[in-house]
């Protein structure tokens, strides 16, 4: 419990990356399993146009992209268990996060431009993904930002202060 008010960053990194997942494994069922989606299917939001496209898997492949992307999110998910249980890493495991989200968020920028470019059409829950990935990013940001004043602060005190007599 200790570590949930200690670091409620990661928590927040813990869950968004459980939403992730949880889209991920969705979106991974409708296509091995051909079941319709719970989603527009007209207009500018057409998630069975996007998902059915060539760019919905990796290429020279049948494996649905959703299948990368759940491995991203449980990498996330893991990195943040991490860091509430081994604090002596924290410092490692933040900038982890920041370099695996900014990895996930160039994904984001080059599936949505082939969303926006290429298909004319964008999927409400790739979209919900993204966005689940781009507030991780800004929350490993923020992180890191606020851990080095506490590493400075860190290093003060464990230096010995020499008593200055006059």
């Amino acid at each position: 419990m200790r570590d949930i008010r200690n670091f409620p960053g990661q928590v927040l990194i813990l869950l968004l990356s459980f939403v992730g997942a949880g889209i991920a494994i969705y979106l991974t069922t409708v296509h091995y399993e051909n079941v319709p989606l719970i989603c527009s299917a007209s207009g500018l939001v057409d998630c069975a146009r996007v998902l059915s496209s060539s760019y919905s898997v990796i290429p020279g492949t049948t494996v649905p992209i959703t299948i990368p992307g759940l491995g991203w999110c449980a990498i996330m998910a893991v990195l943040a268990i991490v860091a509430l249980r081994l604090s002596s890493v924290r410092g490692r495991i933040l900038v982890a996060q920041f370099v695996w989200s900014l990895v996930g968020m160039l994904t984001v920028l080059y599936l949505v431009y082939i969303e926006l470019v290429r298909l004319h059409t964008i999927c409400a829950w790739c979209t919900v993904l993204h966005t689940v990935i781009l507030l991780l990013l800004l929350i490993t940001i923020v992180q890191l930002q606020r851990a080095e004043p506490e590493t400075e602060m860190q290093t003060e005190r464990e230096t010995p202060k020499i008593p200055t007599t006059r």
